[in-house]
């Protein structure tokens, strides 16, 4: 995993995340990615080494280790930060894709290249969706390849090349534990976060657009309503061409009485 990377990338997708978005990132950054650097990668540095069993026979401990941990717990986990930052790309490179359009064509499309509208809002809702079921799959992944989330002190191994039932003893179990719980209560407050985000934005769009046709059937009404008092009310109240022409039928009409002989 590159530092620099996450760090980029973390910053590049805070520009345009709301509110609660910065707040998934910063369970990210400070809860997950800085425990895996600091602590976790150095409790599982040597779990290979250290994993014993009660037989000297050649190859039954590799044989037993790879059974109980097809895939090692720690790196695991790393591949899921990648694949829960990921999606998080696709907003920024949907920004980057505006800000070239605009250079391309020298002029304003946009009110702001990184504004939460239009296909960037779908882009940021795809990304929270790919996010959360990234985490569910992986929790899902870490519970069924370890038949739970703790680590047991003692496991027991019949497979060949081992002559018989052999017992096995997994190194700093306890602390792995704490570790792997404290991993599924990030991913799970990462799942709640992402929920209440997707929630907001798809009430907030539903809000506009109620907002929207209400400002419409308004502006409707009220122009029905200014069309109907012209017609109602008559001279007073009527169109201005229509007004000129009734006056100047009025002075006509008094322009002939006027001519009219006085016997």
């Amino acid at each position: 995993m590159s530092w620099m990377f996450f760090r980029d990338l973390l910053t590049g997708v805070n520009k345009y995340s709301t509110g609660i978005g910065r707040i998934w990132l910063a369970v990210v950054f400070i809860f997950r990615l800085l425990v895996y650097i600091v602590a976790a990668e150095h409790v599982w540095k040597d779990e290979q080494k250290e994993f014993e069993c009660n037989v000297k026979q050649p190859g039954c401990e590799n044989v037993c280790f790879d059974h109980f941990f097809p895939i090692s717990q720690v790196r695991l986990w790393a591949l899921q930060l990648i694949m829960v930052s990921t999606p998080s790309l696709l907003v920024v490179l949907h920004v980057a894709y505006r800000e070239g359009r605009e250079k391309r064509h020298r002029k304003k499309l946009y009110v702001s290249p990184g504004m939460m509208d239009g296909g960037l809002w779908y882009t940021y809702l795809i990304s929270l969706i790919v996010k959360t079921g990234f985490e569910i799959g992986f929790l899902v992944l870490f519970y069924k390849l370890y038949n739970g989330f703790s680590v047991p002190y003692l496991m027991k191994c019949a497979l060949k090349p081992c002559p018989n039932t052999v017992d096995c003893f997994i190194s700093k179990p306890t602390e792995k534990t704490i570790f792997i719980l404290f991993l599924v209560i990030t991913s799970c407050l990462s799942i709640v976060l992402n929920f209440i985000e997707l929630s907001f934005l798809v009430l907030k769009c539903l809000i506009m657009c109620c907002l929207q046709k209400y400002s419409k059937r308004l502006q409707s009404s009220a122009c029905e309503c200014h069309d109907l008092r012209y017609v109602e009310c008559g001279v007073i109240a009527a169109p201005p061409l229509l007004q000129n022409c009734r006056s100047d039928l009025a002075i006509g009409a008094s322009q002939r009485d006027e001519t009219k002989p006085l016997f």
